[in-house]
C-alpha cells in the first residue's frame, strides 16, 4: 500500500504544493481570473462565460475554497465569490522567494 510522505516536507513546500494544485486547473484559473474582473460574483454569472456545467463549477469553486483562494457567502439560492487576496498575497511571496532562491544556485544552467 502507498505511503502519503507529505510529512517529510516542510510546511512551506507543503503549502506550496497545495497552492499550485489548486490553480492548476485551466477551468479554476478561469475562475479566478472571472471573479478578480468583477471583484465579486454570482456563480451562476460564472456558469455563463465559461464552458462548463453548473456542477462543475460549483466542484471548482469548492476546490478555491477549501485552498482559501476565494471567500464564498450563500444567500439562499445565490453564492457570492471574492478572491481572498491575503492568500494570494502570501502565496505571491512564498513563489517570489522559490524562484528567486532557484534561479540564485544556478543561473547558467541549461
Amino acid at each position: 500500500m502507498a505511503q502519503n510522505k507529505k510529512g517529510e516536507f516542510s510546511k512551506k513546500e507543503n503549502e506550496l504544493a497545495d497552492f499550485a494544485n489548486a490553480i492548476s486547473h485551466p477551468a479554476r484559473v478561469a475562475i479566478l481570473k472571472q471573479i478578480a474582473d468583477r471583484e465579486t460574483c454570482i456563480c451562476g454569472e460564472i456558469v455563463e462565460v465559461l464552458p462548463l456545467a453548473q456542477s462543475t463549477v460549483s466542484q471548482h469553486l469548492k476546490e478555491l475554497l477549501k485552498a482559501e483562494l476565494i471567500n464564498g457567502e450563500v444567500d439562499g439560492t445565490k453564492s457570492c465569490y471574492c478572491i481572498n487576496w491575503k492568500t494570494f498575497e502570501k502565496f505571491e511571496k512564498t513563489f517570489n522567494e522559490f524562484f528567486k532562491k532557484a534561479n540564485s544556485h544556478n543561473p547558467k544552467c541549461c
